[in-house]
């Protein structure tokens, strides 16, 4: 059928409609047409998909309903009439065989009546659905258990709870030319920018495309430098990270049929941040929080740093540590270089086989095979004991990165580094590193610098950066997003004031 045609409206003659949809629906054994007689005498028909819809409500309350009245329909009284008859919440009148089709993929019985220029979709939806749990990629200490799913319903219903505003928005669109899947931009009306919704909605308006399967079609889609191995939004499936997102005036995109949610515009600092970082008291969290920036540091250029400094600047290094490095080297066949590419490869093959296997056997694979070849390849003389403490050390740095998309960036751009490092020393490693803060300064998300507050400089922000400021003292909300309806978001006497002590008489 072709889509960029006028819709085609629901004929009046039923044996039309019906042999319409019969010809589209032609070897779909799945859908199901179901000709019956209004009140015994006027001809009609329901279409559903089997699988899609509640048989047992359909057969029980529509059915023997729809059988059994005796008021005659028209286009007049016809939405009234069946919303007052039937035992259906949600009953709408359809005046194109298009729509049809789409509510009948969403879950909806259709009901066509001869005489009648509409159809009535009827919300009977009801599949198999995977339960609320933890989300496995952002487990937490202390916070929140529960996760998105893969149904859109519930994901709203979800932020729902979370805030109770009417205030909270939530716009629709279809996108896909086959999937028509559901998308939904989130947003609070009165703290998120006009000027930012405004440019989401043109952004995700502006797809065209055959299907979207998953949120990293959109994310693809609609970010501002597509080539940049840093992602520009930020992907959770906690409800409270994307509530707090949405607290702070960023939005957030939906998409049916998975439970990673996008949120812009994001920050390089945004993205090594912890929803736990706020659950806990300020001093652990701004603890937590220097050590995951030293950790992500380590990740970037540890073994590119021991690369450099073991080929070209020796002399850099302690005379007892350099004598137990080279009688650990005295048998490597490899320079050094050669030695933290064969281990850092082996190393991400490990952990992409400790992912994609079963999770009973997953770790064990990822962590025994690690040990194992560590110990076979140093004792087998292809690489040296520091060298394997070097990879060790920079994998479980990695770990420390809370998003998922960053670590990999990270992981990615350790190896040109790491190159530099071992063709032209220190002077490799900071020229990477130069060329990766540039590249990071000349990074947007929706129009926001990537390395904001810091580049550039914001002060008043600065305090959730470098630390994690006590409740009390984040009286503003961050101006990522430019200049927000309602800039505060608390009072601003809010210090916990120490209890006075009983005067005695």
């Amino acid at each position: 059928m072709n889509t960029d045609a006028s819709p085609q409206a629901v004929s009046p003659e039923l044996a039309v409609n019906y042999k319409l949809l019969t010809g589209i629906y032609s070897k779909c054994e799945d859908v199901i047409f179901r000709e019956m007689k209004l009140g015994g005498a006027r001809d009609a028909f329901v279409l559903f998909i089997d699988g899609l819809v509640n048989v047992e409500v359909l057969d029980q309350h529509i059915i023997r309903a729809l059988r059994e009245s005796e008021t005659a329909l028209d286009d007049g009284n016809a939405l009234g009439v069946l919303g007052g008859a039937l035992s259906v919440s949600n009953v709408l009148a359809v005046d194109s065989i298009e729509d049809a089709i789409l509510h009948v993929s969403t879950g909806c019985v259709l009901l066509f009546v001869d005489g009648l220029t509409q159809c009535f979709a009827m919300g009977l939806a009801k599949w198999e659905k995977r339960s609320i749990e933890e989300p496995s990629a952002e487990s937490v200490v202390r916070g929140p258990r529960e996760g998105f799913t893969e149904t859109i319903s519930i994901n709203r219903a979800m932020l729902r709870r979370k805030i109770k505003t009417p205030a909270l928005k939530m716009l629709p669109f279809r996108l896909g030319r086959q999937t028509r899947t559901e998308v939904n931009l989130v947003y609070l009306e009165g703290v998120a920018s006009d000027a930012l919704v405004a440019e989401a909605q043109e952004r995700i308006a502006g797809i065209d495309i055959d299907g979207i399967l998953e949120s990293g079609y959109v994310e693809g889609l609609i970010e501002d430098s597509p080539f940049s191995p840093f992602p520009q939004m930020q992907v959770s499936e906690r409800p409270d990270v994307v509530s707090s997102g949405l607290l702070e005036g960023r939005i957030a995109i939906l998409v049916d049929g998975t439970p990673f949610v996008l949120i812009a515009p994001a920050t390089l600092y945004s993205m090594l941040q912890s929803p736990e970082d706020y659950y806990q008291r300020f001093y652990i969290g701004t603890l937590i929080r220097w050590l995951r920036y030293l950790f992500f540091i380590m990740t970037l250029i540890l073994p590119s740093l021991y690369v450099s400094i073991l080929t070209f600047h020796q002399e850099m290094v302690p005379t007892s540590l350099l004598l137990s490095i080279a009688k650990s080297r005295e048998d490597i066949p490899f320079p050094a270089l050669v030695e933290a590419l064969l281990m850092e490869i082996s190393f991400e093959a490990l952990r992409e086989a400790g992912v994609r296997l079963p999770k009973q056997v997953g770790a064990a694979v990822s962590i025994v095979g690690a040990l194992v070849i560590g110990q076979a390849a140093t004792s087998a003389g292809l690489v040296s004991a520091p060298m394997v403490m070097v990879v060790a050390i920079t994998g479980i740095a990695s770990f420390m990165i809370p998003q998922y998309s960053s670590g990999i960036a990270i992981r990615m751009l350790r190896f040109p580094i790491m190159i530099l490092s071992g063709v032209l020393g220190l002077l490799g490693l900071m020229l990477g590193i130069i060329v990766i803060v540039i590249h990071l300064c000349s990074l947007r998300s929706f129009g926001v610098p990537y390395l904001q507050p810091i580049a550039p400089m914001r002060g008043s922000e600065m305090k959730d950066v470098l630390s994690r400021p006590p409740i009390w003292m984040q009286r503003k909300r961050p101006s990522l997003t430019g200049k927000s309806p309602n800039p505060n978001r608390q009072a601003t006497n809010l210090k916990p004031e120490p209890p006075k002590g009983n005067e005695s008489s």
